[in-house]
């Protein structure tokens, strides 16, 4: 690389307690890789990556993914990745330092190295490429019986054109405000099954019902409410945070990714209506409905978990702008959500021949880390303990295909340089 020569000592010397590292990934032909250190701009680094070295692995990840692919069924699809590496802990492993040691360049590793020599963990904010869209980096095996998120907090980053663009909001967090909570809407024409079940029971429903409960704004938060676009944009205005647990599909480009609430006909949207459903777009987030002149998009809370499958996916689309940005322009912060298809806990209950409610387990799970005071290192500690117990375990419900899938986009409320 072009000019002075810097070394992992060097970048690692007066760096803070918590240094961070942006790493962005850019498909072009080849895997192209640049980082810089935030204490430390002025020393930026860039790395290439042969496509042939990195797209054997990716192909094998995506043949383990529970996402349906061309011409196949939601059903086939989940029996396709349950017979796969992401629910065997012997094939996982392997899989997962095959994609460290071909997605991470060995400068950096160095540099990763120095730092927690030195006592210092740092923190990983990874922009993705098309490419590299369900990667799961907090899985990845960097050393033995080593994982990404036992060296390092790990968080995704949102292109610096949304994090920085001068129309974006920036919500305060208020650890006492009101949570909205909209959990598993019913969709008109009933075309989408309930992802909690038909009852929606069980141990952990009743503990993340409970823990809402005090804090819960109207009837909406109820299992099984309705509730449709204008009511939650209403109840979104002066909300400190939102969980979300039910539907989002994706589509040919990031700003139609669709939520699915209990929009009927008569709503206004950006989506052609499904039957009697409209679906909500990231682009109706963005910028409000298009018959509406001067609307510049609704206020989201600074924390969002969006349990639904693919609900993370921006990053897959060659522009990132899908419903991660629209809620980050919105005014949030933190955003939990799915980089891959979510089995419900009626499909783990298949896969493992018994009563397995991963799926519920993980709303409660991910929906207690945007209670923390930083909801990237909570979220990375629920998945150190949940990657511990798979590996003791074995235990299909305790696989990387529900705990790895689940990733958070943190977008401080500061520009950064």
């Amino acid at each position: 690389m072009p000019g002075e020569r810097v070394t992992a000592g060097d970048v690692a010397d007066g760096a803070p307690e918590r240094p961070c590292v942006q790493v962005k990934f850019a498909d072009v032909g080849d895997l192209y890789v640049t980082w810089r250190w935030e204490h430390a701009l002025e020393r930026p680094r860039a790395y290439a990556i042969p496509r042939a070295a990195v797209q054997p692995v990716l192909d094998r990840l995506d043949e383990s993914m529970p996402s349906p692919r061309h011409g196949e069924s939601v059903v086939e699809a989940l029996d396709r990745a349950f017979r796969g590496p992401l629910a065997d802990p012997d094939r996982e492993r392997r899989l997962s330092a095959e994609l460290a040691g071909a997605l991470l360049p060995a400068p950096l590793a160095a540099e990763l190295n120095a730092m927690l020599l030195r006592d210092r963990r740092p923190h990983l904010r990874i922009q993705g490429s098309p490419s590299l869209g369900r990667v799961p980096w907090e899985a990845l095996f960097v050393d033995t019986d080593r994982r990404m998120v036992h060296e390092a907090e790990v968080s995704l980053l949102v292109p610096a054109g949304v994090r920085n663009a001068p129309s974006r909001r920036v919500s305060p967090w208020d650890p006492h405000g009101p949570v909205v909570a909209i959990l598993d809407p019913p969709v008109p024409g009933g075309m989408l099954a309930p992802v909690l079940g038909p009852t929606g029971t069980g141990q952990a429903l009743a503990a993340l019902q409970e823990r809402l409960g005090s804090r819960a704004r109207g009837a909406e938060p109820l299992l099984g409410g309705a509730i449709d676009r204008v009511r939650l944009r209403a109840l979104l205005a002066d909300a400190s945070r939102f969980l979300y647990v039910g539907h989002v599909s994706s589509s040919d480009h990031g700003l139609d990714v669709r939520m699915h609430l209990s929009d009927g006909p008569a709503l206004a949207g950006r989506a052609a209506l499904l039957g009697a459903h409209r679906p909500l777009t990231a682009a109706d987030i963005a910028y409000g409905a298009p018959e509406d002149a001067g609307d510049d998009g609704w206020r989201i809370p600074a924390r969002v978990a969006l349990m639904a499958c693919e609900s993370g996916g921006d990053t897959g689309f060659a522009e990132p702008t899908a419903l991660v940005a629209a809620l980050v322009r919105g005014g949030a912060e933190h955003v939990a959500a799915a980089r891959w298809a979510l089995p419900t806990d009626a499909g783990f209950a298949r896969a493992a021949g018994a009563d397995a409610p991963a799926f519920s387990a993980a709303v409660d799970a991910v929906d207690a880390t945007q209670e923390s005071a930083d909801p990237v290192a909570a979220l990375n500690a629920w998945q150190r303990a949940s990657a511990e117990t798979w590996a003791r375990s074995g235990a299909v419900e305790h696989s990387p295909l529900m705990w790895a899938a689940i990733s958070t986009t943190w977008s401080p409320p500061r520009r950064d340089r």
